[in-house]
């Protein structure tokens, strides 16, 4: 797994399938369900990353190296 947005569709569109088998017991179903909700708070917790991440390309790509100071993941203080 390369840790990419791609891979985390992937992952979430297979937990679809997963819940979608029509024969699993309900305790497998439970299982799943609770699978599933893991999964879901995790892929907020990257796509909020991704959105932090593309608000500070969209910054630098509009004032430029300026507001570098402000955005130390990029290249500003600390870094």
């Amino acid at each position: 797994m390369t840790n990419s947005l791609a891979d985390l569709n992937n992952h979430l569109f297979a937990q679809l399938d997963r819940l979608a088998v029509a024969d699993l017991s309900e305790d497998a179903l439970k299982q799943e369900v609770a699978r599933t909700n893991a999964i879901v708070a995790v892929a907020d917790q990257v796509i909020d990353n991704a959105k932090v991440q593309l608000t500070a390309a969209k910054l630098f790509a509009e004032h430029g190296g300026t507001v570098l100071e402000h955005l130390p993941q990029i290249g500003g203080p600390g870094k």
